[in-house]
This record gives structure tokens, C-alpha cells and sequence, in this order.
């Protein structure tokens, strides 16, 4: 038996992730920990954390993997700043002390504070640990793997082929040319935060249409091959690491946007913005197309999984799917770096004789709640409890009086969606709730939209199409049947889609019953899900998290397990 500690750090979204005798024990982002979201430090609080929920003790642990190798990544940076001296002479101060100061003695930092000997630490590569994350973790036998991400050492875009136990390279796209880097650019661009913004990006393109296609051919470029190559010129790696984009990319496309302003979407100057936005978003969208067909045709596989921080694109996610079959595309949640612990874990497993993984069907794979900590905190907070008898059907009432109700149970998600585990639950048919909840808890922009959670059985009833290997996840889209709209108000973005999340008894239990009692009582088999977290926070993980959460925001009521904690009397 072997016991595999998988660790990712320094970028953003540090996580660590174990596997023992090749099976996923727990998997935990730093941030959940920490509470700095996005956290990008050595995870040892997670690290520790996940030793501690399997009854690991440091000296126990057989092997420690690294998700990357600090060197080749130092070599590629020094390359990179050298090849464009002067420009970059402002960068490299910066960049030399990140890479020597701290990044490259990982394998010093994780045995001195972990406790465990530094013959033990090892390291592999970013892509390979993207798509060992995906294939391992899939249901796939063999499948082509396609990893796309800002960069890792050197590779931006990479194509593998996994069989069984394997993992084989085919081929890469080196930096710096980059879908994510591009997607990144655009985003600070548009006034949001690099890292935390492309998801805001991708939500506001359903509100613009691709009027700038002429102006990306001059930024991006499609090879005969089907790879891709960027004009230079347009973005500044190498001589402005916070925003990416250079002054050329505001001469072609107009000012960026003040990302203190407001946003108003009936203004002129923001439906330029949102046109922009459904610009690079169809032109990645077209991109990750040729991509997948690539590695389907390159490799002979019918199926494909993708990781890197470029599937989180849901909706890209969804074009590929019909492209080549729902269920043939699978997505591991936590495709970003934090999921590169997890895939780092794998490798190092099936190294040392392991098995690969079961096939991942959920994700609860962090810390579980502690009911009796959460109960004698909200006493202590002069807060109503009460004990459950039936926590589903409380909820059910709660959805249909319309109450916004905070829901934890189990262990916390892995990944950076919301899937039952620590959420707001709220009832699918009201604007009203959106807007409510967009204003006044996540206080975040207008346009966002919200996610359904249905019962996998009902799901082509209400949507188009029905559960895949991506729904359980919330990894895709899918578009609500036109005279369900009115009865889905508050989870039908502006282009009719939802990110469906599928439940059934087998991924989701509790879950699963309280879309039952929904539907007795609503005749929809339908809840809003959206993450329990306030705005700029991770979602939460302890009791303590939670209660904060709860007495910050206006809502009333919060069911723990089988506890009720209300503000009632407050």
C-alpha cells in the first residue's frame, strides 16, 4: 500500500490532494483553509489537513509529488526575460527573486515543514499532472487528453493519450502562445481580476454578440494544423505581468474598461465591452473545437478529457460535447492548478504499484462539518437551533415559501463549485431571487447568472438534453427548453442556458431526497444552487466559516445536517 501526498503551489489555487493503495482519500484547496481565495501559498495547512483526515502521520507518507518542476520553469522565465532585454528589465528583478527566492527550493520548504524526509519529495510536470487529474479520474478505459491553461514550465496547449495505467505525451504548443494567457489578458482588460475574472467574462459574452472578429484575426491566428499562434504585439508578458495586454491590444480594440466602475449594460460603452467579451469567447470557443478534434483524430480515441484552467470554460465545454458526444468528453471539477495536486497524487501512486483511481463520481472530498461545534456556536451567538426530523422536507417548505436557505452537509466540495455540500438553495422561478441574491448576499455584478440543481431523471424534461459526465459536476451547459423559461427565471441565463447540475442517489443522497420533497411540494424538481460564500471569499468550510457567513448576510435561515439555526428573535 502506498501513500501519496500530491501537492500544488505558488501560482494560484494551492491545493493538496491524497491518494492511498490508488484511492482518492481527500483533495482540499488552501483557500478553503486559509480563507485568501485563490490562495497560491505551499499549501501545508491543506496538506496537513487531508494527513489528518486519513490518520496519516508525515513519517507514513511514502511520497510526496510536486505538480511541476521548478527548474524547467526558473529555465523558461531566465529564457524568456533574456530573449526580450531591455523591455523586460523591470520584470526582472521580480521575476528572479520569485523563482529563487522561494519557488525553487519547494522540495527544502515541503520537508522542513511537513516532517517528512526530502528523499521523499519528488517532482513531475504542470501538463502531466493536468491530465493525469483527468484521465485517472474519468471513466475511460483509454481517451485522448487535451490540457489547456495559461503555462505551465513551457507548454501552454498539450495533447496525450491515456491507456489503462499510461499517460503518454503526443504533442505540445509551447509558450507564448496561449488560450489562457489571451482569455487573461482580455479579462483584466475588461476591468476584472486575472485568475478570478474569467468566469465573469464568460458570463458577460451572452450579453454582447462577436462584432470583433476582424480585430482578433489580427490578435490570434489559426494554423493549417489546427494549432494556434498570437501576434506578440498585442500583450505584454514579459513587461507587465498584471495585466498581460499591451497598448497595441487598446489602439485595436478602444480603452480597457475602469474596473471601478459599475457596470450598465444598457450604456453604449458596456455593450462594446459585452461585444468584446462574445468575441473572445466565440473565438475560444472555435479554438478548443479544432483542439479536440485534433487530439481525437491524432490519438484514434473516440472519447477526450480536458483539464487546465481553460475547462472551467463552461460553455466552451458544452459546444465540444455536442461536437463529439456528451458522453464521450469528460471534465475533472477541479481542472484549474489546484487540481494538479490531485493528478500529482496519481502519478506518484501508480508509480510506487497502485492501481489507477475508481472512476471520480463525486466530490465531496474535504472536511466535514462539525454539527456540534456549529450548534454551540450559534447558541453562544444568541441564535435559534432546532433539531430536524426530516431536514429535506424543511427545505422544501423553505424553497416554497421562497426563503433563501444556507445548506452544509458532509465533507466540502472539491473544486470551485458549489454542489450541494456547502450552498444557498433558493426556488428557481422568481427573477426577484436573483436579483436578491446578486445585490444583496454574493453583492456581485447583475449579469451573473445562477445554477439549477435537478433530479437527473426529470433533467430532459426542463433542459435539452439529458445527465452526461459532466453534469453531476455543474462542468457544462445546457440550454432550457423554451416553455420551461417562465417557470426558471432564476437560473435561465440571457442566452436560455443553465449550468445543470444532475443529481441522483448515488452522488448526492441527501441532495437527492430534497429535490424529491421540492418537486411534491413545487411541482419542480428543481432548487437554485449557487457556492455559500460572501463576495471575494472562498466558499466555506468549517462551522466557524459558516456562521460568520450567516450572520454577515440577510439570510434566515441555515440547516446544518439535521440542525436548523435561525436569526428569529435577533
Amino acid at each position: 500500500m502506498a501513500i501519496v501526498l500530491g501537492i500544488s503551489a505558488y501560482y494560484h489555487d494551492s491545493a493538496a490532494a491524497l491518494v492511498i493503495d490508488g484511492n482518492i482519500i481527500a483533495a482540499i484547496s488552501q483557500e478553503r483553509i486559509s480563507r485568501i481565495k485563490n490562495d497560491s501559498t505551499i499549501p501545508i495547512e491543506a496538506a496537513k489537513s487531508v494527513l489528518s483526515f486519513a490518520r496519516i502521520k508525515p513519517e507514513d507518507v511514502d511520497l510526496v509529488v510536486f505538480y511541476e518542476n521548478p527548474f524547467n520553469k526558473l529555465e523558461r522565465v531566465l529564457v524568456n526575460l533574456l530573449r526580450t532585454f531591455p523591455r523586460s528589465y523591470r520584470q526582472f528583478p521580480r521575476a528572479i527573486s520569485s523563482q529563487i527566492g522561494s519557488k525553487i527550493w519547494v522540495k527544502d520548504t515541503l520537508s522542513e515543514r511537513l516532517k517528512i524526509k526530502r528523499e521523499k519529495v519528488s517532482f513531475t510536470t504542470h501538463h502531466k499532472s493536468h491530465a493525469a487529474s483527468a484521465f485517472f479520474c474519468s471513466p475511460f478505459r483509454e481517451s485522448a487528453v487535451l490540457v489547456v491553461d495559461g503555462v505551465g514550465e513551457e507548454d501552454t496547449t498539450s495533447i496525450w493519450y491515456g491507456n489503462g495505467q499510461n499517460l503518454k505525451f503526443i504533442q505540445s504548443i509551447p509558450f507564448p502562445h496561449s488560450i489562457g494567457l489571451l482569455y487573461a489578458g482580455l479579462t483584466a482588460y475588461l476591468g476584472f481580476e486575472v485568475n478570478n475574472g474569467e468566469y465573469k467574462v464568460m458570463g458577460l459574452s451572452a450579453y454582447g454578440s462577436a462584432k470583433y472578429l476582424d480585430e482578433f484575426s489580427k490578435i490570434i491566428n489559426i494554423e493549417n494544423d489546427e494549432s494556434f499562434t498570437l501576434n506578440l504585439k498585442y500583450f505584454s508578458y514579459f513587461t507587465d505581468t498584471e495585466t498581460g495586454f499591451g497598448p497595441a491590444l487598446e489602439k485595436l480594440l478602444g480603452p480597457k474598461r475602469n474596473k471601478n466602475k459599475p457596470w450598465n449594460l444598457n450604456s453604449e460603452e458596456d455593450k462594446r465591452y459585452a461585444d468584446i467579451a462574445a468575441t473572445l469567447q466565440q473565438v475560444t470557443e472555435d479554438i478548443l473545437k479544432r483542439l479536440a478534434n485534433r487530439a481525437l483524430k491524432i490519438t484514434g480515441s473516440e472519447n477526450l478529457c480536458m483539464a487546465g484552467g481553460v475547462a472551467l470554460n463552461v460553455v466552451a465545454n458544452g459546444k465540444i460535447a455536442m461536437q463529439i458526444g456528451k458522453n464521450h468528453l469528460f471534465i475533472q471539477p477541479a481542472a484549474g492548478d489546484a487540481g494538479g495536486a490531485l493528478g500529482s497524487a496519481i502519478i506518484g501512486s501508480i508509480e510506487l504499484g497502485d492501481k489507477r483511481p475508481t472512476p471520480l463520481k463525486n466530490c465531496a472530498l474535504g472536511l466535514p462539518i462539525e454539527t456540534d461545534k456549529v450548534k454551540k456556536m450559534a447558541t453562544d451567538l444568541g441564535l435559534s437551533t432546532k433539531l430536524l426530523s426530516d431536514p429535506a422536507q424543511t427545505i422544501s417548505e423553505k424553497i416554497e415559501a421562497n426563503e433563501i436557505v444556507c445548506f452544509l452537509h458532509g465533507r466540502f466540495e472539491w473544486g470551485p463549485r458549489s454542489l450541494g455540500q456547502r450552498s444557498i438553495l433558493a426556488n428557481p422561478k422568481l427573477e426577484e431571487t436573483k436579483d436578491e441574491l446578486n445585490l444583496n448576499i454574493k453583492k456581485r455584478e447583475n449579469f451573473r447568472p445562477f445554477a439549477p440543481v435537478i433530479l437527473g431523471d426529470h433533467m430532459d424534461k426542463h433542459f435539452e438534453g439529458q445527465p452526461d459526465l459532466m453534469t453531476p459536476f455543474m462542468s457544462t451547459v445546457h440550454h432550457v427548453k423554451k416553455n420551461k423559461v417562465e417557470q426558471l427565471k432564476a437560473v435561465t441565463h440571457i442566452d436560455r442556458t443553465s449550468r445543470v447540475q444532475s443529481v441522483d442517489e448515488n452522488n448526492s443522497k441527501l441532495l437527492n431526497n430534497i429535490l424529491h420533497c421540492v418537486n411534491k411540494k413545487t411541482g419542480l424538481p428543481i432548487v437554485l444552487n449557487t457556492s455559500l460564500n460572501g463576495p471575494n471569499e472562498p466558499i466555506v468550510a468549517s462551522a466557524q466559516d459558516a456562521l460568520l457567513f450567516f450572520m454577515r448576510h440577510p439570510v434566515e435561515t441555515m440547516i446544518v445536517e439535521d440542525q436548523m439555526i435561525s436569526k428569529k428573535g435577533l
